[in-house]
């Protein structure tokens, strides 16, 4: 198992020897296939049943977790989500809304308590969740915080419906936690990131080999304008290819609405500019930020930043129509953000409070600039609130 950083806290002995267990079980694989692509590594880091990061029932959200998200942040992140689901729903004959991976529930209860304080009518409210533990906290959060008869609204899911669904899709820090792929660009050559076990060092290590298959040596080439010319040193970055199928299956199954994603990232011309030779890959462990995707597998979250444009074009190409770009501030403000007060009665606290939680979520140094909102519409082609103060549509 990988050192360390001096930076990191130690996990307990009972996370270790989860840990230790997941490692094993990679190891095992490594036995029998001598190496791993980076992305085969993150898939089985992050989802091994019971083992990996977002299968294995220890904390991820909060104070007692590695990160904190906008929905935890502050309840007017998910009404704002609402306003604008609602414009859209509105319009639709079938009212539902489909949210990919509800953290603690926090997201849904605070956009189903809108609608119910707004006597906005909705049939079904689907959440995705692959996790069962996750699936179990949502249960608890819905359930003592909804009417009982909008908690029968919500129903639970572990693969995409097979029936065809009108609404709103929501996928709030989802496409960021997909598997991805870490090339290294060099003068002479482009290489794909594996991984392997040192035995010695008891340790995971990289190994770089030179592309062979044919479609990512094309994905990679095409990023060489943007690169530049890579020196002795190497260009280090990384590529979803998962955004492109994902996006086709939720084509396949909205007949019409709106796909909603927000997430951290750039457009490309921003997300692959030379000076950013190191990559966007990110860890995190008890809200520290690292960049070893081998420091105790299965006790960290693992990240890479998105590219906008390569959204965009799998969404084009999967059939939606690009409604909408622009950052989280500007999206905020647009639905709702700027008619949101603290109760007239607050106490001066409450209202300091208020202040902070709307800072964090829109000043460009906290997460306003650097997380984005992108609007994917299917047979609805009407002006999206959440973009008529900025829409950076033409960056794409």
């Amino acid at each position: 198992m990988n050192k360390p950083h001096k930076s990191l806290p130690e996990p307990n002995e009972a996370a270790k020897a989860r840990s230790q267990q997941l490692t094993e079980r990679i190891r095992q694989h490594l036995n029998r296939a001598g190496r791993l692509s980076f992305a085969d590594y993150m898939q089985r880091a992050l989802y091994t049943p019971n083992l990996g990061y977002y299968a294995n029932g220890l904390p991820k959200i909060g104070d007692q977790g590695d990160f904190i998200t906008a929905p935890e942040i502050s309840p007017i992140f998910s009404h704002c989500l609402a306003n604008q689901a609602q414009q859209i729903l509105e319009t639709l004959s079938e009212k539902n809304i489909l949210e990919f991976g509800a953290g603690r529930g926090t997201m849904a209860k605070d956009i189903l308590l809108h609608f119910i304080e707004n006597d906005w009518p909705l049939d079904h409210y689907f959440i995705l969740e692959l996790s069962a533990d996750l699936k179990a906290t949502q249960q608890a959060t819905l359930k003592a915080a909804l009417p009982d008869e909008w908690y029968q609204k919500v129903q639970w899911l572990e693969r995409l419906p097979k029936q065809p669904l009108q609404g709103v899709i929501l996928a709030n820090e989802v496409l960021d936690a997909m598997p991805c792929e870490r090339l290294k660009f060099e003068p002479d050559q482009v290489s794909q990131a594996f991984v392997t076990f040192d035995e010695t060092q008891q340790a995971f290590q990289w190994d770089y080999r030179p592309i062979t298959e044919p479609s990512l040596l094309k994905q990679a080439n095409a990023l060489l304008p943007y690169i530049g010319e890579p020196d002795h040193k190497g260009y280090f970055t990384e590529i979803n290819r998962h955004i492109a199928p994902w996006l086709q299956s939720l084509s396949d199954l909205l007949t019409q609405g709106l796909v909603l994603l927000i997430d951290y990232g750039y457009v490309r011309q921003e997300y692959y500019q030379p000076a950013r030779h190191m990559g966007t890959l990110r860890c995190h462990y008890q809200h520290r930020a690292h960049s070893d995707p081998f420091f105790y597998p299965g006790l960290q979250d693992i990240t890479a930043h998105i590219d906008f444009t390569a959204v965009a074009e799998s969404g084009f190409d999967a059939g939606f129509k690009v409604a909408g770009f622009t950052t989280q501030a500007h999206f905020l403000m647009g639905s709702g953000l700027l008619q949101a007060n603290p109760p007239h009665d607050a106490e001066i606290t409450e209202q300091l409070k208020f202040a902070q939680q709307v800072k964090t979520l829109t000043m460009p140094d906290e997460m306003g600039e650097s997380f984005k909102v992108i609007a994917l519409t299917k047979e609805t082609d009407i002006p999206l609130i959440g973009f008529s103060y900025r829409d950076l549509r033409h960056q794409l």
